[in-house]
Order: structure tokens, then C-alpha cells, then sequence
């Protein structure tokens, strides 16, 4: 992966939806915002997209069906999944917060929608972002 495509992926803010409205602020390095702390409790969790595998841009349709699959499969073996989006500079992406699986699953479905990368913490630590 290029230097430009990993900066892009570092700067990102990646937004989980709350239940209540609004949205909590996931960053590379920073730890999990409180208002996901009850969400998530000691659980692992990541943030994933099925939306432009290897950041090639696909039409919204097929991005859309790509990702429902991709929530279909999710639910298979998450606590909880919550709407969230990718947020950079000059794009947004659809992108689902899972609650659950350790990176060895999660590293599974990034691959199977060829996702260059992903982003994973453990309870209140640090998001980091997995490079596949």
C-alpha cells in the first residue's frame, strides 16, 4: 500500500451512529470514545466496510450489495453491529462497528471483500489500524 492511501486510511475519522443520535469520533491511535465503552465493554471490536475493495471506486449499487452481504455474515457471529461510516477529507464510505470477533475472524471478511485495511481495538484501548 502505498504512503498517500495509508495516510488517507490514518487520518480518516471513522463515526459510529449512537442509539440515542449523533455520532461518537473513532481515530487512529486514540482510545474508544466513552460513549462506546457500554457497547463494547471488554469486548474486541473493529470498524469494516465491503464498500471499494482495494479503494477502487465501484458504483453505489454494488457497493450497497456488497455491504449487505457483508452485515448479513456479520450477524452470524457479532455481540452487536452498528451503522458507521468512513469519513475523509474528500469521500465518505458506508461502514458497520461490530462488537465480538478477534482480528483472526475479522481478518476473514476484510479479505473476502478485499479491504486494504481495517479498524480494531479492545475495549477502551486504542484504535489501530490493521493493514492486510
Amino acid at each position: 500500500m502505498d504512503e498517500t492511501l495509508l495516510a488517507a486510511y490514518r487520518a480518516t475519522t471513522y463515526r459510529v451512529r449512537l442509539a440515542r443520535g449523533g455520532w461518537a469520533a473513532i481515530h487512529i491511535d486514540a482510545p474508544l470514545p466513552s460513549e462506546l465503552l457500554a457497547l463494547v465493554g471488554t469486548d474486541c471490536w473493529s470498524v469494516l466496510t465491503a464498500w471499494n475493495p482495494h479503494s477502487e471506486l465501484r458504483s453505489r449499487a454494488d457497493n450497497r450489495d456488497a455491504q449487505h452481504r457483508l452485515l448479513s455474515e456479520l450477524k452470524t457471529c457479532c455481540e452487536a453491529i452498528v451503522a458507521a461510516e468512513g469519513v475523509g477529507s474528500s469521500w465518505r464510505e458506508a461502514s458497520l462497528f461490530a462488537t465480538g470477533p478477534d482480528t483472526t475472524t475479522m481478518d476473514t471478511y476484510a479479505r473476502r471483500y478485499r479491504q486494504n485495511a481495517y479498524v480494531h481495538g479492545k475495549a477502551a484501548g486504542p484504535a489501530m489500524l490493521r493493514i492486510l
